[in-house]
Parts: structure tokens; C-alpha cells; sequence
């Protein structure tokens, strides 16, 4: 089951103590080379250890931006994540660029521990593993950064020079730190933490000594222990910088922590220019998902509506700049292409400082120029800033220069229309060698492919590494809702109700796969016995659908699973199981199978015969045993893998590793009819090839020698 596919992941840091101790991080900038030798193969750790600013996946656009700009307008801060496979830990820098100049970037503080993120799902919080934006804040006299740095599995609040002379703790250790600001003066250091969260924790264990109420705090297929709630009150403090002394915070303290502005992704974009004049996006209906369109007010208070079609609909971010607005806005065929807007408010139209197919992301304003990350399908995230009246851009930073000698498959973008007239698009990937007319092997990667191919969202799936073993990879963007044809929808809850009911969105999302599919062979690409199918989360739920719902694919992977009736009601918890019912679940003691019969694998089980790779988190994995145990039970191709002290996205560098590999494994066994001489893996194959014997042994293994789709009850358009 997805349980993330439609969660808000609140940047608090998980509470939960790593089990790998922070890696030496003297290699966490980049020393510049020059290339001289022929670009080479990829490999795996080139990808797992790549330098990472900002949020990992390229498509959350609603994640805070990483950048935090000096009050003089000409360094900007940041924080550069990478993971370091032989410690399985990370290197993590604070980082400051000068803005215009030729300086290097320069390293203000090395060390500190990976911090996650903490989803928020039915009111409690729940770890999901990926990795949080820690953003910095620069002192009033732009002499010292304030940010959070976790050690020995606790969140703090540290303050550094600018300069790198110095770096230091400064709040207390029993709790974790999720928010920083300055006092107004510079001369204290404002922190929050979760609420009474030291008190909640103990009492939890208070509890424990008479047994825990099995209640809506607990979720069984991550621990008994109950959960605690999801709050935003926090306890604020003021530490003195000049004595150490740590003080509960004064009112206008706790104003200014406050102050931050939010990073929902359901909260949309504002700006207030330093004269007072705003600007805003305002939608036509009380829906998230209604038509939005560019407010602004000037110094009288007159409200003016830009009635351009480039001022409606996926406007990420706004800013003032002398008088006129500036808006970022994803547009084109399903949003594929960014475009930056500068509009003088009034009748006439907004003009296109910029339009490209990169992804820029964490725009922040620096006089004159915007600096953001900037990315595309073939050249990792770089630090960039671009002239927001000509919309040039130049490089500030590029943290992987490594990249510029490595050989990386070719990329062409294909588009499409499913069959409920969504729009599509998907990336497809080619070996850096291909010759026109081969048809290969192809895989599908999920959900979404913005910015560097990597591994799809999750990350478990290396586009690149498949393309240089030879396979076509078409890495699928996730289309629209379904939900979005009914614009009056007034919540999410309710949004998510249309699409789950009779799998409506999960037919959608199918039909978009099976379209792109059916366009890659058509264009001579790739081999139509010879398919796979990936994904975690959404994209898991969607593998689920496509091995019931069609005969397409010759080989799966799952990275979560499974929509099961014996286990989603039960193992998730009674808050879950409770707004499953709301959007049209039935309960776990009704015996609908008709309702179950389009997505449960198990009951489904006799007539699957695709071979499916399960990775699941030790944390997730109890929702897959039905599925898995009904295949097994079946005869099934079928083999699951549990990874320790990991979350919906997995993070350890090691296990990234195990996963990548097995998943290459995987394919070119039942793709390709490849094996990896090395002895370590005798076993492995030895379980894959009798798997595969069996299948051959099954009568049905003949009756289906295209891989068409399988009949089915209610057909996917």
C-alpha cells in the first residue's frame, strides 16, 4: 500500500538514533580537474556519492529552497549532503558561494549526521527516511550563520562564522531542534523545539511499563510503540551567543521564529515587496486543485488580476523586483517546461525572461540575479544564477565536476495523450552506443522524471547504469489526476476519494505507462517481450496494477507493497484503516472481493506470472507478506529482500548500493538471460534459475508469447 503517495513531509528531524556513526567529509567540495581521458562507464558509486544540495528529488518542488542569501546581497549559504558508502554515513558541509566573483565556494563547518524527514500522516508523525532541507540563516551583520546540525542522533542548534574561523552547538542536547532564527540585534540565537516533546516521550515509556492502549497512536506494521502526535506548537528559547546563557524566548523572540514562511506545498506562493505592495496566487473556487491565477496590490491598496493565460496555474514561486513581479511557473505539455515571467502590473501581458526543459529549483532573490539549482536529464544539479531582466545564467557552483567524464546514454523525450485525454511525457533512455533500428530491452521507471535521471522517485532504480548494461529505460512523469476534471473538489480527502473510486486514478496512471510502452515499440526502440516495470510508492501501486490488469511486463520490481484486504486494514494502524473507510475502503471484516479483485496481488496471485523482485523497508515490508506469501504459495516467480533501520525512502548508503545492483541483477536475468560471473552471487542465481524453470513448467507459460494485455474485467483504456 502507499501510505506517502499523498502525505506532507514536515521538515522536523526523525527522532529515531542512526545506526551509522558521520563520515569524514574532507572530499565534500570538489577539487576542479581537468579532463583529458575518454569519458567512462558510470558506476554505481558515482550515483549513491554524488554531492547533493537541496532536496534529492528533483520533483519536490514545495521543499524549502536551500539557499539563504547574506543581508549584503553577495554570498549565499547552503548545505552539501553526500553519502560516503564506506562509512555508510554522509559527509555534510555548510557551504558559502560568493555571488559574483571568481572565490571558490568555501566550507564553514564539516561533520554532523544525515537529518530525515518525518511525514505527517492521520495526525502523528511517521519517519520517512528521505532526506530533510536544512536551510541556514544569516546574522543581522552577515558575520555568522545559525542552522541545525544533528550528532549522536540529536538535532541542534549550531552557530558558525562566515568566514569558517569557528562552529559551535549552542542549544541544550535532550531534545531535538527544528527551527532557528536571530534576534533582532544579533546578539541571541531563537530555537524551537517540539512541544513538551521530552515529557511526551517519557510518558510514552511510563506507559510501556503497564502496556501500551493499542489505539489510533499506533501503526503494528512499524512498532508498537504509539506514535506522537503531529503538532506545530513548539517551546521557544533565546540563548545569550556572549554568555551561553539559554532562556525561555520573549514574545517578539517567538514572532520572529514564526515568522518563517511555510513550506507546505498546499500553501500557494506570495511576496511582499519592501515598499508593502504584494503579490499572490488566488484560486477561482475553494479547492486546492481549482484554477489559480496572479494577484497583486499596489501602494493604495487597488487590486490588480493579470488576466494573461501565462499568469493562471503552476506558479511555483514570486518575487518583486523594482516595481515589476517575478514568477517562476511550470507550463507546457504536462507542465514539462519552466518559464520565468516579469510582469509590471497592469493590463499589459507578463514577458518570458527565461523558458527552458531544465529544472530550476530553490530560486532565491540576490540583487538582480536569481540563484537556484539548475538541472536536466543528463547534467546533474548545479548552483546557477541567472539575470532576472535576460534571463542568462552562469554557473556559481557545480559540486559533481566528476560527471563531465562520464560516458551517460542518450535521452530523448517522448509525448503522449492517455486514454482519458491526460497529458504525458517520458524520457527515454538510451545505451550510450545504441545503433538506430536495435530493438533492446526496456524498463519503466516511476513516477517522476524531472531534473538528473538518477533513479526514479525513491531513487532505487539507475537509469543510467541500466542504459550502459544495455537496456532502453523510459522514465515515466506521473500525468495529472484524475481528480483534476472536477475542479470543485473542496480538500484532498475528497480528491483522493474520486481517484480511488473503482481505481480510477490507478487506470489513468496504467493507461499513461502502457501508452508510453506501446510508443517506445512502436518507434522501434524497444522489445515488446521484453519489458520491465518499477516503482516505489505511487509507482509501486501502479506495478501492482499493471501485473493484474495486463501481460505486458516480463519482469517487475517493487521497492513498497502492497493494497491488501487482510493486511491494509489491520497492520496500518486504526487512524489509517479509519480514513481508508473514509475514501471508500471496506472494512476488514466485510468479504468484498469485488472491491479487491482490480489491485490485491494475492487474490490475484494464480494468474500473475511475472517475476516480481520485493526491497522493502523493515519498516514497511508486513504489508507485503500477503501478496508475497499468496505468489510463493502459488509457485510463483517471486523473492523479497528486508532492509534494517530504513523508512519509505531507504537512505543508508550500503543498502542503496545492495538495491541498485540487485535490481540490475534482476533485470538482465529475466531480460537479457545475463548472470554476473562473481562467486558471491552463486546462490542468488541458483534461486532465479529454478525460478525460472517452474514458470517454463506451467502450462500458461505458453499461451502467452506476445506479453499482450490479459484479458480483464473492466479493461484499462
Amino acid at each position: 500500500m502507499v501510505r506517502g503517495a499523498f502525505a506532507l513531509l514536515a521538515p522536523l528531524a526523525a527522532t529515531t538514533a542512526p545506526t551509522a556513526a558521520s563520515a569524514a567529509c574532507t572530499g565534500i567540495l570538489p577539487v576542479a580537474t581537468e579532463q583529458s581521458q575518454p569519458a567512462r562507464a558510470i558506476s554505481t558509486r558515482d550515483l549513491i556519492e554524488m554531492r547533493e544540495i537541496g532536496s534529492p528529488d528533483s520533483a519536490s518542488f514545495a521543499s524549502p529552497s536551500p539557499f539563504a542569501v547574506s543581508p549584503d546581497g553577495t554570498r549565499v549559504a547552503y548545505v552539501v549532503n553526500q553519502a560516503n558508502l564506506a562509512a555508510n554515513g554522509y559527509c555534510r558541509a555548510l557551504v558559502v558561494s560568493v555571488i559574483r566573483g571568481a572565490a571558490p565556494p568555501r566550507a564553514v563547518d564539516r561533520g554532523g549526521e544525515l537529518i530525515k524527514l518525518v511525514d505527517v500522516q492521520q495526525g502523528f508523525y511517521l519517519p520517512a527516511g528521505a532526506t530533510a532541507v536544512v536551510v541556514p540563516v544569516w546574522s543581522p551583520d552577515g558575520r555568522s550563520l545559525a542552522y541545525l546540525r544533528r550528532d549522536a542522533g540529536r538535532t541542534r542548534a549550531w552557530v558558525a562564522a562566515a568566514d569558517g574561523s569557528s562552529a559551535r552547538p549552542v542549544s541544550q542536547a535532550e531534545v531535538d531542534v527544528v527551527a532557528v532564527a536571530w534576534s533582532g540585534d544579533g546578539t541571541r540565537l531563537i530555537y524551537g523545539t517540539q512541544k513538551d516533546q521530552a515529557a511526551l516521550e517519557r510518558a510514552i515509556d511510563a506507559e510501556g511499563q503497564r502496556g501500551w492502549l493499542y489505539d489510533e497512536r499506533v501503526t503494528p506494521e512499524i512498532s508498537a510503540r504509539p506514535r506522537l502526535r503531529a503538532t506545530d506548537a513548539r517551546d521557544v528559547f533565546a540563548a545569550d551567543l556572549a554568555t551561553g546563557q539559554v532562556r525561555p524566548a520573549q514574545p517578539e523572540d517567538d514572532a520572529r521564529l514564526r515568522s518563517a514562511p511555510p513550506s507546505s506545498w498546499m500553501v500557494d506562493p506570495a511576496s511582499t515587496a519592501p515598499d508593502g505592495r504584494r503579490a499572490w496566487v488566488e484560486r477561482d473556487a475553494a479547492s486546492p486543485m481549482a484554477p489559480s491565477v496572479l494577484m497583486a496590490a499596489g501602494l493604495a491598496g487597488t487590486t490588480i488580476r493579470c488576466g494573461s493565460a501565462s499568469c493562471s496555474n503552476g506558479i511555483l514561486s514570486i518575487w518583486w523586483d523594482q516595481g515589476a513581479v517575478l514568477f517562476l511557473r511550470r507550463e507546457g505539455w504536462n507542465k514539462g517546461t519552466m518559464a520565468l515571467y516579469r510582469w509590471k502590473p497592469g493590463p499589459k501581458e507578463p514577458v518570458a525572461v527565461l523558458r527552458t526543459e531544465d529544472v530550476l529549483h530553490g530560486c532565491v532573490m540576490a540583487p538582480r540575479e536569481l540563484v537556484c539549482t539548475r538541472e536536466n536529464s543528463r547534467t546533474p544539479r548545479r548552483v546557477v544564477a541567472i539575470d532576472v531582466r535576460s534571463g542568462a545564467g552562469r554557473e556559481l557552483f557545480d559540486p559533481n565536476p566528476e560527471f563531465a567524464g562520464i560516458r551517460l546514454g542518450q535521452v530523448r523525450r517522448l509525448e503522449w495523450r492517455n486514454a482519458y485525454g491526460l497529458e504525458a511525457w517520458g524520457d527515454l533512455v538510451l545505451p550510450p552506443d545504441y545503433r538506430p533500428g536495435t530493438r533492446l530491452p526496456m524498463v519503466v521507471v516511476q513516477y517522476h522524471s524531472d531534473g538528473f535521471l538518477r533513479g526514479g522517485t525513491g531513487d532505487e532504480y539507475p537509469i543510467f547504469l541500466l542504459a550502459e548494461r544495455g537496456f532502453a529505460v523510459l522514465s515515466v512523469e506521473r500525468v495529472p489526476f484524475f481528480a483534476s476534471a472536477f475542479p470543485d473538489l473542496k480538500s484532498w480527502d475528497a480528491i483522493i476519494a474520486v481517484n480511488q473510486k473503482d481505481w480510477s486514478e490507478r487506470r489513468s496512471l496504467l493507461s499513461s505507462v502502457l501508452t508510453g510502452v506501446r510508443l517506445a515499440i512502436d518507434q522501434g526502440y524497444a522489445d515488446l517481450r521484453r519489458v520491465g516495470i518499477t516503482g516505489l510508492s505511487d509507482g509501486a501501486s501502479t506495478v501492482a496494477f499493471a501485473l493484474i490488469h495486463s501481460g505486458v511486463f516480463a519482469a517487475a520490481a517493487m521497492s513498497t507493497c502492497c493494497t491488501e484486504p487482510n493486511t491494509t486494514m489491520t497492520y496500518g494502524g486504526i487512524a489509517w484503516a479509519d480514513w481508508l473507510r473514509s475514501i471508500g475502503y471496506p472494512s476488514a471484516t466485510s468479504d468484498d472481493r469485488a472491491f479487491w479483485r482490480d489491485m490485491s496481488l494475492a487474490q490475484n496471485a494464480a494468474r500473475i506470472d511475472t517475476p516480481l523482485l520485493m526491497q522493502l523497508s523493515d519498516v514497511e515490508f508486513r504489508l507485503g507478506l500477503e501478496a508475497f506469501s499468496a505468489l510463493r504459495e502459488q509457485g510463483k516467480p517471486v523473492e523479497m529482500y528486508v532492509f534494517p533501520d530504513e523508512a519509505h525512502t531507504k537512505w543508508q548508503p550500503v543498502h542503496r548500493r545492495a538495491v541498485y545492483e540487485r535490481n540490475l541483477d534482476w533485470f538482465s536475468f529475466w531480460l537479457q538471460g545475463r548472470e554476473d560471473a562473481g562467486s558471491a552471487k552463486g546462490e542468488q542465481y541458483a534461486r532465479w534459475r529454478r525460478m525460472r524453470e517452474a514458470a517454463r513448467q506451467r502450462p500458461e507459460a505458453a499461451a502467452n508469447p506476445a506479453r499482450e494485455p490479459r484479458p480483464q474485467r473492466r479493461p484499462v483504456p
